[in-house]
């Protein structure tokens, strides 16, 4: 009863984003161009009444997830809630292209679903504890740091048709360290606001939510359609917050021969989701029918 309850939450909170990641991908476009990470984006996207009513539902979106977090694990919760890429490609098909997903774009977004199912699968993750002391805390925060800095240096200095794809990549990091505190903090909750020395996954993650939530919306302003920028973020998502689990809390791997050749085909089949969505949105966006996309593909292509 317990693995069904968490299995309808997750499956839940995947639906409910992937509606708001539609939204917000939408809302980005119709605003003023701002680079990564610039506050100035969220002000602008304050002022629209459909992004407020996205957050809302994104409100709603996390609280599914953290229950479906406390019942059950990283391993059971996150490979679901990566069904969002999913959800998102056809509400964003049927609601703004008005016709059925491209097949070769709906098909990367198979792959990329069915790679992390496959990895999990073939990982087998399980056990662990939801406590945590204080020694992981600056060897996770400075690891993090470290890897935002390099995805947005690439992102700036890099080619302009990768930067969406760089922006989605930290962002995915970001949340998959988000999920891991998401899974650590609750428990801790009952300390208060105590010295960040004893409850500092709560401190990380009033740090980590935010910046997350930025980039995922400077990812959606830089990309041309919502289906690789999401990609990216929901294949690196799990992985992040499963290799915490497995370092952090002690979650057990597979690691035969056979698991980990199966566990690298599955990250194969991934990227080559990943790739065929990057690939293909250029040349859906001129078939779209919206003003606004096409305004997009001649930017895109300028």
């Amino acid at each position: 009863m317990r693995l069904a309850i968490t299995v309808v939450l997750s499956l839940a909170a995947a639906a409910v984003f992937g509606l708001t990641s539609v939204l917000e991908q939408r809302n980005t476009k119709q605003v003023p161009k701002r680079g990564a990470l610039a506050p100035r984006l969220l002000y602008d996207l304050l002022k629209r009444r459909s992004f407020v009513g996205a957050l809302a539902l994104n409100l709603v979106g996390n609280v599914l997830q953290i229950l479906a977090l406390h019942l059950g694990s990283l391993a059971i919760v996150q490979p679901l809630i990566v069904l969002n890429l999913l959800f998102a490609v056809l509400i964003a098909s049927f609601t703004i292209g008005h016709h059925a997903p491209d097949k070769t774009m709906f098909a990367g977004a198979m792959c990329c679903c069915a790679g992390v199912g496959w990895f999990l699968a073939a990982a087998r993750p399980g056990g662990g504890s939801a406590t945590i002391g204080t020694g992981p805390a600056l060897p996770l925060g400075a690891g993090l740091v470290a890897a935002l800095s390099v995805c947005l240096a690439a992102a700036h200095f890099g080619p302009v048709a990768a930067r969406p794809l760089w922006l989605a990549l930290a962002c995915g990091i970001d949340f998959g360290v988000n999920a891991f505190l998401l899974k650590v903090a609750p428990d801790m909750f009952s300390h208060g606001f105590s010295p960040p020395q004893q409850q500092w996954p709560l401190y990380m993650l009033i740090a980590v939510a935010p910046t997350a939530f930025l980039l995922n919306q400077s990812a959606f302003q830089a990309g041309t359609l919502i289906a690789p920028v999401l990609a990216v973020i929901v294949t690196t998502d799990p992985l992040v917050s499963i290799f915490l689990g497995h370092e952090l809390l002690n979650e057990s791997l597979a690691d035969s021969a056979m698991a980990i050749a199966s566990e690298a085909a599955a990250l194969a089949l991934m990227t080559a989701g990943v790739f065929a969505l990057a690939h293909r949105a250029p040349h859906v966006v001129p078939q779209q029918t919206t003003p606004e996309l096409a305004q997009e593909g001649r930017q895109a292509s300028g």
